[in-house]
């Protein structure tokens, strides 16, 4: 594993991996933790906006243009920003089930798979983490 390929990578790849990092740990706290307490609070708002913050630097990266400058992995990033807010509208509006049933596509659906992608030969990611 080498960090050199992240290091000298443009500015929105640096923010979007280093939050798409952060996440990890977060996330497996936010599942670890008991639900609804302050603590879950806290670290929920720092869950959503660091996805947030992954989802917005994606429209800045721009390396696979599909359509115009963008790729169908810009779509997920509409969707995940949408899906933030019907998550935290859920739990504002005490709708336990709809908010848990969201954060779980959102954890599995766009952090994992998009993740997973990251990971293929020739992506920034597959450098860093098998040291090419």
């Amino acid at each position: 594993m080498t960090l050199s390929p992240l290091f000298t990578a443009p500015w929105a790849v640096q923010l979007h991996a280093y939050a798409a990092l952060a996440l990890i740990p977060l996330t497996l706290a936010m599942f670890t933790l008991v639900r609804g307490t302050r603590l879950h609070r806290i670290l929920g708002w720092a869950w959503v906006l660091l996805m947030a913050c992954v989802a917005l630097s994606s429209f800045w990266i721009q390396e696979i243009q599909l359509i115009g400058g963008f790729s169908p992995i810009h779509l997920l990033s509409l969707v995940t920003l949408v899906s933030l807010v019907v998550a935290v509208s859920a739990a504002r509006g005490k709708r336990r089930g709809r908010h848990r049933r969201v954060m779980i596509w959102l954890t599995f659906g766009s952090l994992m798979t998009a993740g997973v992608f990251t990971l293929l030969p020739g992506r920034l990611m597959h450098a860093v983490v098998f040291a090419l």
